[in-house]
């Protein structure tokens, strides 16, 4: 019984990392952002670059974020894999940007996050994470 008891108390804790995940990127809380991943955290499938470490893939996502007026990140059910202190993650996202220079045209994105995660202290962080995009569309309204 115990073992169920962490497992869903895991599973609950992966949940929340990454609605925190997408609750500082909408809100542009980048504290709140930055304490998601791990010290070392590797990032791919943002564009060419691989990044490393979180406070690296922080400045990047601040600077990023500079084209974009409001975003919602929404995300999908998470299938999750929990063995110990490690643990993989799929979660689908519907990624919804508003244009900066231009408010009324919005860029959505369709996606996969792949991430790994670990308890550091005690908390899920993530470790190393994933972008697999499934699709874009550019629509002015």
């Amino acid at each position: 019984m115990a073992d169920n008891v962490q497992y869903v108390a895991d599973r609950i804790a992966l949940m929340d990392v990454m609605l925190k995940y997408t609750k500082g990127v909408d809100n542009r809380d980048m504290a709140l952002y930055r304490s998601v991943f791990t010290d070392d955290v590797d990032v791919v499938g943002f564009g060419a670059d691989t990044y490393h470490g979180g406070d690296a893939w922080t400045a990047y996502v601040k600077t990023a974020l500079e084209a974009y007026g409001p975003t919602q990140h929404m995300l999908g059910p998470q299938l999750a894999t929990v063995d110990g202190d490690t643990a993989h993650c799929r979660t689908d996202v519907q990624a919804l940007h508003y244009l900066k220079d231009k408010p009324n045209t919005t860029l959505t994105l369709w996606a996969t996050y792949e991430s790994d995660m670990k308890r550091v202290n005690g908390e899920w962080k993530i470790s190393r994470h994933k972008l697999v995009p499934r699709g874009t569309r550019i629509q002015a309204d």
